[in-house]
């Protein structure tokens, strides 16, 4: 049994990844259907790695994934692989983003991810973003570690393929990795689909989540 609800009330967004091309991967045909749906959609894109030419990537990704949004950038060179040892510098980025938007929706890797470096962004986010709605993307690799996921958004083919195709476009760097592929992308993208009575779609981890009847949202102010 499943629940619809919607959010044509959200105006801003904050996606968070530890390298370029984790948003996209996660959470891209989601943030293509935010652009076409929400007019003035404001987004903060944070990345905690990265070097200039996966930055350069980036950039261009974003010009193509949000089109029509007013989009900030924040882009950081944390060492892939190597973010647990950086936790205070990461806390301290994560909190500079609190402060640029006060978000109705933020997305971010799972706290069930094989990867150290997702895996803490997840864990950091919700005690960083504790007013917004912190929805945790999935990235497909070969650790096997998929969870269930509780929350969808349901792709059109449009937005499914363009997705990959933007993928393939804007990160020719990722192109040598044996997982990387229409193949993948669109594979999961159908199983989620099926998953919840569509044809595609992407999937997230939800934790915690408030229902509020037209009371005014606290200020999303950064917690400890």
């Amino acid at each position: 049994m499943s629940a619809s609800f919607d959010l044509s009330g959200l105006r801003s967004v904050t996606v968070i990844g530890a390298h370029p091309d984790d948003i996209e991967i996660g959470a891209g045909g989601t943030l293509l259907t935010l652009a076409q749906a929400v007019p003035g959609l404001r987004v903060h894109y944070v990345l905690l790695g990265g070097n200039e030419l996966r930055h350069a990537e980036a950039r261009e990704a974003v010009t193509h994934f949000l089109p029509g949004a007013s989009v900030t950038m924040a882009l950081h060179g944390l060492p892939d692989g190597r973010l647990p040892a950086h936790w205070n510098t990461v806390k301290e980025h994560l909190h500079e983003a609190a402060a640029v938007l006060t978000p109705d929706l933020v997305l971010g890797p799972s706290r069930a991810d094989a990867h150290q470096d997702h895996r803490l962004l997840g864990e950091l986010v919700p005690t960083v973003f504790r007013s917004a709605l912190a929805l945790h993307y999935e990235i497909p690799k070969w650790d096997g570690d998929f969870s269930r996921p509780n929350l969808y958004v349901p792709l059109s083919d449009e937005v499914a393929r363009r997705k990959v195709e933007l993928l393939d476009q804007c990160y020719p760097s990722q192109h040598a990795h044996d997982w990387w592929g229409e193949e993948v992308f669109l594979g999961l993208a159908r199983l989620r689909g099926m998953e919840c009575r569509a044809h595609y779609a992407e999937a997230f981890t939800c934790h915690k989540a408030t229902l509020r009847f037209g009371e005014p949202r606290a200020d999303a102010s950064a917690g400890e």
